[in-house]
């Protein structure tokens, strides 16, 4: 099976049959400018010393500062978070922004750390790389399994170790510690836009339309609960512990509501419950929800979730990606 990154070279080299670019450029892309890989020391709640692997890559700053999100993840690898921050290379790229592309990741399940424990890793990661990022340099950012809690956290021990307050080194904080208004729901907005700017040229009612959206994380929670608003019927939302499915529609607010109510002071970051766990929906693998004879299939998961082995299975008439 080839590697993420061999995956993504291959596309590239596609896209290159399209545009007429000197050598020097497809060479350039060919493999990351920095990839450092750091050992995390940190001391468990019970005294324990657990030592977790971390990740920064900065694939290229031709445009500007590197740019990227941190994920928490245990099958985190090098050649996932590689290939991530090509793919921010190109997005920035597309959209024209000053920006280079870059990706962090730690391997790690955040849902077995205590709030103290999760705070310890994330300020003991940003030690690990605090030479290599900073607002002129490279820009971490929320990603999968990390919040606006964690990016405070690593916002301040980068204050503490530079010894000023330096807010720009990373996005995604809390809004009253210099974070940004809309910040959190910006993604699952943008992808809507993007839904509802082909339902207008298509000349379709959303009203008409079922979507199903496979991960109900942040950006894919904000998505269903924005295209809700806007009449789309949401008929089936997933997470790490399966799906649910109502034809008549589900309403993603309430589904959250729910899935939240299973916190704990141990997990005070990450929701112990599943949107699995609401008995009035018909209860599907993630395999089957995929497979779903809907109008709209939204991926916000892990990338790669469509692949030669299920893909013939979609019945979707258009796949709209959040996710890579």
């Amino acid at each position: 099976m080839d590697s993420i990154f061999s995956d993504a070279q291959k596309r590239l080299t596609e896209v290159f049959k399209y545009f007429e670019l000197p050598d020097d450029v497809r060479e350039k892309l060919k493999r990351p400018k920095l990839s450092l890989c750091v050992s995390i020391p940190v001391r468990m709640d019970d005294g324990s010393l657990k030592v977790f692997t971390g990740y920064r890559v900065q694939f290229d700053d031709t445009r500007g500062p590197t740019k990227g999100g941190i994920r928490y993840h245990p099958d985190v690898t090098l050649d996932e978070i590689t290939s991530l921050s090509f793919w921010m290379t190109i997005k920035c790229a597309i959209m024209n922004l000053p920006f280079g592309g870059a990706k962090g990741g730690i391997v790690v399940h955040p849902k077995e750390l205590s709030r103290l424990e999760l705070e310890r890793l994330s300020r003991n990661y940003i030690r690990e790389i605090a030479d290599i990022i900073g607002p002129k340099r490279d820009i971490p950012a929320p990603d999968v399994y990390t919040n606006a809690t964690i990016m405070g956290w690593m916002a301040d021990e980068y204050a503490q170790i530079k010894r000023q307050q330096l807010p720009g080194v990373i996005t995604g904080k809390p809004v009253h510690l210099n974070g940004s208004l809309g910040r959190v729901a910006a993604t699952g907005r943008g992808a809507l836009h993007v839904l509802q700017e082909w339902v207008q040229r298509k000349k379709l009612e959303p009203e008409n339309m079922t979507l199903a959206v496979q991960g109900f994380g942040n950006a894919g929670y904000h998505f269903a609960r924005l295209a809700h608003d806007q009449g789309f019927n949401v008929v089936a939302v997933s997470d790490s512990k399966g799906a649910i499915f109502s034809e008549q529609g589900l309403e993603p607010v309430r589904v959250m509501e729910h899935k939240q109510q299973h916190k704990d002071l141990k997990t005070m970051m990450y929701c112990d419950g599943s949107v699995c766990d609401l008995q009035r929906y018909k209860k599907l693998s993630s395999e089957e929800m995929l497979q779903l004879d809907v109008d709209v299939l939204v991926l916000a998961a892990l990338e790669n979730q469509i692949h030669k082995e299920n893909g013939a299975a979609v019945k979707a008439k258009l796949i709209l990606e959040i996710a890579n």
